[in-house]
């Protein structure tokens, strides 16, 4: 089992996002769905598989960090 932790798109080049964990950034490909700057996503084997809600992303962050 994994532990999957939202980021935050810093850019997008094509449908490659960068994705922004504050410790590393990461390539995740948008394969469906709108993504841009600033959304929260899920990244799992190197594909979007979650568009997360702002209020969600940063609850779930801020547990982590506890």
């Amino acid at each position: 089992m994994c532990l999957a932790i939202p980021g935050r798109i810093v850019k997008i080049k094509s449908n490659v996002a960068i994705v922004d964990y504050k410790t590393e950034q990461r390539e995740g490909r948008i394969v469906e769905g709108h993504c841009k700057k600033g959304d929260y996503v899920i990244v799992q084997g190197g594909l979007v598989i979650e568009k997360i809600p702002k209020k969600q992303a940063e609850d779930w962050l801020k547990a982590f960090q506890k």
